[in-house]
């Protein structure tokens, strides 16, 4: 292979994502890691997500001459260290105490995005603060204009280098896992709830010292001591109603820069995004999170990729199911531009705290980097060249 030698430093005692996931497991209290972990209904599109990469074949090829590997991507004109980055996920801080600020701290330092979401625990400017002003942004579209107008007039101040607008939850998905646990709408936290937290004493430790966590960018519009129920009300009151063309026109016209609509998965919504003229979309399922008798990401990508038209028109990106390096290649050998995971990083905290992002993301590189070298491959784009 080429001259240079690259390493990439992560705890070699959790070399995997599912052993990242074995140690979270113990260190996350069950109602938060069943948050994490669940989808809709009876969760098949959640395992179609992970287990339909299982399905695509790389051929090695051991005896061509090739230079040194390079991982970087070119992406809404800066260029990343690696193919893939950070998806926006809800209630971070719940999961594992101070996880947002982790996880954007490592994404900057790395040089790779790292999501918030609207509905995460850390506010715009405090993560703006930590990532230096490089962290992406997933817009819950509100009910009120007023409201969104407010939130794009905040990332705008911090100077927000891409906007995404999440379009797939019309309304939210029938999670049998948040229902059981009480983090459906309304929330409710239950005996059982507070006894889980008991057993995870270090969680409980770093919750006390982050402070309770709480949807912090949308405080400013929130009444003061809401209580959970409360708390429900507001937040169907905020965020129901669908996502149409005419809303994403609004945004395209008041937002300067990268848009991107998250939650594609079919020819006709993508036409739309061509005729709205955003700059991207991330192909998703929400995690498998909201339709159970769906395609899994993967495979909606792969269909509308058969369209050349469309990569011609559109970054096109993917978000569900990765869980290795050797998925990551696979997602760019049939047209991904960019990958997103979000499962795989709140594992990552879970198990290590303080280090599991930049663990993380060490270890997907060196996964990476491992795959290319075996295929002979020295950038990224040139992964399809090796598809069987």
């Amino acid at each position: 292979m080429g001259t240079t030698k690259i390493n990439y430093i992560y705890d070699t005692r959790y070399p995997s994502v599912e052993d990242l996931k074995k140690k979270a497991k113990k260190r996350i209290p069950k109602f938060a890691f069943d948050y994490l972990e669940g989808g809709c209904n009876d969760e098949l599109n959640l395992y179609r997500n992970e287990h339909d990469f299982d399905n695509i074949y790389f051929k090695p090829r051991y005896l061509e001459k090739v230079g040194d590997i390079d991982l970087s991507v070119k992406l809404f004109n800066h260029t990343y260290s690696a193919p893939f980055g950070i998806s926006p996920v809800g209630l971070q801080g719940l999961m594992w105490p101070n996880a947002p600020e982790i996880l954007a701290k490592a994404a900057a330092e790395l040089n790779i995005p790292y999501t918030l979401s609207t509905v995460s625990t850390s506010s715009i400017e405090r993560i703006a603060e930590v990532s230096e002003g490089k962290a992406w942004f997933q817009l819950y579209h509100p009910t009120e204009n007023k409201l969104r107008d407010d939130i794009l007039r905040r990332l705008k101040d911090v100077q927000c280098p891409v906007l995404v607008v999440l379009v797939d939850v019309p309304s939210f998905g029938l999670r049998y896992r948040e229902i059981k646990s009480g983090l459906s709408m309304p929330p409710k936290m239950t005996v059982r709830n507070v006894l889980q937290g008991a057993s995870c004493p270090t969680w409980g430790i770093e919750t006390l010292r982050a402070g309770i966590p709480s949807f912090a960018t949308l405080k400013p519009y929130m009444e003061k001591g809401l209580d959970l129920a409360q708390l429900g009300q507001f937040m169907n009151r905020t965020f129901t109603g669908k996502v149409d063309v005419e809303k994403i026109k609004a945004i395209r016209d008041m937002w300067p820069g990268p848009l991107v609509l998250k939650g594609i998965a079919s020819e006709e919504d993508m036409e739309d995004a061509i005729a709205l003229n955003v700059d991207g979309v991330i192909v998703s399922n929400h995690g498998g999170r909201q339709i159970d008798a769906g395609q899994s990401s993967l495979y909606s990508m792969i269909k509308l990729l058969q369209n050349p038209a469309y990569s011609e028109r559109m970054t096109i990106m993917l978000d569900g199911g990765i869980r290795s390096g050797v998925d990551l290649a696979r997602a760019c050998a049939v047209g991904s531009t960019f990958n997103f995971m979000g499962r795989p990083f709140m594992y990552g905290v879970g198990a290590l705290g303080k280090d599991g992002g930049r663990h993380t993301i060490n270890m997907f590189k060196a996964q990476l980097y491992q795959v290319m070298q075996q295929l002979s491959v020295t950038k990224v784009s040139d992964l399809s060249k090796r598809l069987l």
